[in-house]
């Protein structure tokens, strides 16, 4: 099996999210029990279709027919350098309060191909502290650390009310990637990618789905 870059088109958002949900599905698989998987297999662990999962797979050349079984780790590294993971990229979190430092916190961010460089914060009683031995730095020294570490993402955990004008000092830094966790919309111009986790937008989510089932029980019970 092998991946290759698409020709010339487009590749739909939901596609890439998929990907990273199959990858994330066949990194936590006991290895002892799969050395293969088939697309039926992957597509029943996440709820999907085989058919939705040989046609992304499809987009990168790496299409099977039914009852074709993949090698799990050559998959996962086809997925992984689809994503970008095999390439190593520095990261900075502004913001560091308590979701700031959960954050900093994650153990993960290597195998992600992520090395977290420095934490930013305007309170002087954090700056000087650190997080897994990273510095929380004051907020003005943050031009010159991305330019000393060629950093490309950042995440925002500040307050809403700061949100934008730190992606403004990130953008101006040189930062390309902005991983947002502020409830707001971030204005950036269109060489700048911004990933919005809206933790609000999820729970939110989450209790309409509560409340539909809630609906459906009762119905049944009537």
């Amino acid at each position: 099996m092998t991946f290759e870059k698409p020709k010339k088109k487009k590749i739909p958002q939901m596609t890439i999210t998929r990907l990273a949900q199959y990858l994330n599905c066949l990194s936590l698989l006991p290895t002892e029990q799969y050395e293969e998987i088939s697309s039926k297999e992957l597509a029943s662990k996440i709820e999907l279709k085989p058919t939705q999962v040989r046609q992304d797979f499809h987009h990168f050349g790496g299409f099977g027919q039914a009852g074709y079984r993949y090698k799990v780790n050559d998959l996962i590294i086809g997925l992984e350098r689809i994503l970008g993971l095999d390439q190593q990229q520095k990261l900075i979190i502004v913001g560091m309060g308590h979701l700031g430092q959960a954050l900093a916190s994650y153990k993960n961010f290597e195998p992600l191909g992520l090395n977290l460089v420095a934490l930013f914060d305007v309170n002087p009683k954090l700056i000087g502290l650190s997080l897994r031995d990273v510095p929380i730095k004051d907020i003005d020294d943050l031009p010159a650390i991305v330019a000393k570490h060629n950093v490309t993402i950042a995440a925002i955990t500040t307050p809403t009310s700061a949100a934008q004008n730190t992606a403004n000092m990130l953008v101006a830094a040189g930062i390309k990637g902005i991983w947002n966790f502020s409830p707001v919309n971030l204005t950036t111009p269109p060489d700048v990618i911004v990933q919005n986790e809206h933790l609000s937008v999820g729970l939110m989510t989450l209790s309409y789905r509560l409340k539909t089932l809630n609906k459906q029980n009762d119905g049944e019970q009537e």
